[in-house]
C-alpha cells in the first residue's frame, strides 16, 4: 500500500517548527530530518525515512535556499514525486521573492487571514491577481500531474499571522484543506 504523504515547498528553522506543529494538528507524521536549508538529505532518504513512519498522511519538506535554478530542495522533490511508493495528497506551494523562476499554477491558497482565495499568494500572504505562484522550490511541480497544490506565504511567518506560538493556523489550514479533499480524509472519516 502506498504511503500518503503532503509535501511543503520551505524548510527552514521557522518552518520546521511550524510543519512540525501543523503536522501534529492534523494527527499527520512530521519527517523532522527533511527540513533543512537547503534540503539536506537526498530524495531516496527520505523516502526511506517515510516508508518507517508510524501513520499516514507524512508531511515532508523541502527548500533550495533561494536557489532559481534546481537546487537540492527540487532534487529531492523530483524523487518523491516519481516514487511509485508514494500517494502525493498535495503540495503546499511556499511563495518566496526569488526572481526567475517560472512558477505553479495553484489550485487555491490561503491566505494570510486563513481565507481560502482562488488566486496565488505573495511571501506576506497577501493576495495576487495572478493563479501562478512564485518560489524558489517549485518549478519541477510543473513536470508531474499533482492532484492538489495549495499555494501559502512564508510559513510560520506571513507577519506573525502563521506564528507556530499561535498554533501554525495558516500552513494548518492549507494540510487540512489537502485532507479534506482527498480519498485519506474520506477513509478515515467513513
Amino acid at each position: 500500500m502506498k504511503r500518503k504523504v503532503i509535501l511543503v515547498t520551505d524548510g527552514d528553522t521557522v518552518a520546521r517548527k511550524a510543519v512540525e506543529k501543523a503536522a501534529k494538528n492534523i494527527e499527520g507524521r512530521c519527517i523532522s530530518k527533511s527540513a533543512g536549508n537547503p534540503t539536506p538529505i537526498e530524495g531516496s532518504k527520505i523516502a526511506g525515512l517515510i516508508e518507517t513512519a508510524k501513520y499516514d498522511p507524512v508531511v515532508i519538506m523541502l527548500d533550495d535556499v533561494g536557489n532559481p535554478g534546481t537546487g537540492e530542495g527540487e532534487l529531492a522533490l523530483d524523487t518523491l514525486l516519481s516514487s511509485p511508493n508514494l500517494e502525493v495528497l498535495g503540495i503546499v506551494a511556499v511563495a518566496s521573492n526569488t526572481e526567475g523562476v517560472e512558477g505553479i499554477k495553484v489550485n487555491f491558497s490561503i491566505d494570510r487571514n486563513g481565507n481560502v482565495v482562488n488566486k496565488a499568494v505573495d511571501k506576506d500572504g497577501n493576495v495576487t491577481e495572478d493563479e501562478i505562484l512564485y518560489g524558489d522550490t517549485v518549478d519541477i511541480i510543473n513536470q508531474y500531474s499533482i492532484p492538489l497544490i495549495v499555494g501559502i506565504g512564508d510559513i510560520g511567518k506571513m507577519k506573525g499571522k502563521d506564528d507556530c506560538k499561535k498554533g501554525s493556523p495558516i500552513l494548518t489550514k492549507a494540510l487540512q484543506e489537502i485532507l479534506n479533499r482527498s480519498e485519506l480524509w474520506d477513509e478515515k472519516e467513513g
